[in-house]
């Protein structure tokens, strides 16, 4: 008789805890904040394990090696039509192989273009385009400013 009592007890209880939770969960309109909604709306930036990000303040460039990454990005703009950043581009020299090689900062204005829809979510769009500028000093043989195809 005790034992099913306390089961009786146990059961009303956790009932009572969990009627208001779901009545609240269930009775509450479902609502998308202001912010997500608008980060549907303007381009994403796909990083290298295909998650999409609106202003990251890191970037990797070289997903396959590591071997240049963005970092420390202070965005000025984000819109449909263009983003611009400026950061600092952290490239290996390979000297006298990737493995043991140093890197080295560089500041950089970064900008992102030619947004199009993302083919994994087309109810996105993403950035294709990264023009990196150095206003600088700049890795060795790397032009003034480069431009380089995004993965879509």
């Amino acid at each position: 008789m005790y034992k099913h009592t306390m089961v009786g007890i146990v059961t009303l209880c956790a009932a009572a805890l969990l009627g208001p939770a779901v009545a609240t969960s269930s009775a509450a309109p479902a609502t998308v904040p202001a912010t997500a909604h608008r980060q549907l709306q303007d381009p994403v930036l796909v990083d290298c394990l295909w998650h999409p990000e609106v202003r990251p303040t890191d970037f990797m460039l070289a997903c396959g090696d590591g071997n240049s990454r963005l970092t420390s990005l202070r965005w000025t703009s984000w819109n449909g039509n263009s983003a611009t950043a400026t950061g600092v581009n952290w490239v290996n020299d390979c000297n006298p192989y990737c493995a043991v090689g140093k890197f080295h900062s560089f500041p950089v204005t970064v900008r992102l273009d030619d947004a199009q829809t993302w083919k994994r979510h087309p109810q996105a769009r993403q950035y294709t385009e990264i023009t990196l500028t150095y206003p600088g000093a700049r890795p060795d043989k790397f032009q003034h400013t480069v431009t380089y195809p995004l993965w879509n």
